[in-house]
């Protein structure tokens, strides 16, 4: 089996790259070998690759700057994913492709369930959207995953950005209104390669969390106790004070409810990505120190 990987240095990108070698043969392309803004980058790619399978982790994740860059966002959310999926259906191949909780406004009192009514709030939230409707047009084989609160021991994420700051501040002030599933990207990574192994496909959309639920305030707490574990009295906890949504400002709006129903991943596939707690230890596990 021939897979190419898009985003290979991103973090969900990297995980797939990693856990598919020796299942597979692995193409993996960073942003410097395909830019996903350059639609003849992609069919050049996709092209020599000769996939039979194309995992794309490949997004413009930036959320904040996507309010004033959204031609670039939409460039590689929305117009790129439905080159790959026109691409993937002249290779016969399969794509799978990542979207996000931001497609849904998030007022719902429940998980939100795949055929629940989407509407973003956001310019990244609009522009994913795009890609997923692009993908579905095409008619091809494919799997849309949206998952939520992506983290990883690398990059730019939420987990790394506390462990920064409580090394510069004693007290921490956190968002406390705004529910989901911390979803690392090593359990994206890990369902990915069974949906693979499962050996069957059902194209359509489907979710893909970590299962259980906690806040932001609640995450950070999280991060912290396991570091705290790890540690000991050479981490020092801060003092963690929750606030509003409204109290935190920001560019672009968030979704007060983010929790994703993985019912249906599960019923069909029987995959299921563990509890957030459990993604969270296992990458906890691969810092430094």
């Amino acid at each position: 089996m021939r897979v190419l990987v898009t985003g290979a240095l991103g973090q969900v990108g990297a995980d797939v790259a990693r856990l598919l070698q020796g299942h597979a043969e692995v193409t993996a392309r960073s942003r410097a070998d395909l830019d996903l803004e350059k639609p003849d980058d992609i069919r050049r790619n996709v092209r020599e690759a000769r996939p039979d399978v194309i995992v794309n982790a490949a997004a413009y994740t930036a959320v904040d700057r996507a309010e004033s860059e959204e031609d670039r966002a939409r460039a590689v959310n929305g117009v790129a994913p439905g080159i790959l999926a026109e691409e993937a259906k002249r290779a016969g191949a399969l794509l799978i492709h990542y979207s996000t909780d931001y497609v849904f406004d998030g007022e719902m009192d429940r998980p939100y369930m795949e055929t629940d009514a989407t509407n973003p709030l956001s310019a990244y939230g609009r522009t994913k959207l795009e890609g997923e409707r692009a993908v579905a047009a095409v008619g091809g084989r494919h799997l849309i995953l949206r998952t939520s609160w992506i983290y990883a021991p690398r990059g730019r994420n939420f987990m790394l950005t506390m462990l920064r700051l409580v090394a510069e501040r004693d007290e921490l002030r956190v968002v406390d209104d705004q529910h989901g599933a911390p979803t690392s990207s090593l359990q994206i990574a890990r369902a990915t390669v069974e949906l693979l192994e499962a050996q069957q496909e059902h194209s359509g959309t489907y979710h893909a969390t970590a299962s259980g639920q906690t806040t932001w305030l609640g995450f950070a707490g999280a991060i912290f106790d396991t570091r705290k574990r790890r540690l000991g009295d050479a981490f020092r906890m801060p003092k963690l004070l929750a606030i509003r949504t409204a109290d935190y400002p920001t560019p672009a709006r968030r979704p007060k409810n983010s929790v994703l129903s993985n019912a249906k991943l599960e019923n069909v596939f029987g995959v299921r990505l563990g509890d957030w707690r459990e993604g969270l230890e296992e990458a906890a596990r691969a810092l430094p120190g």
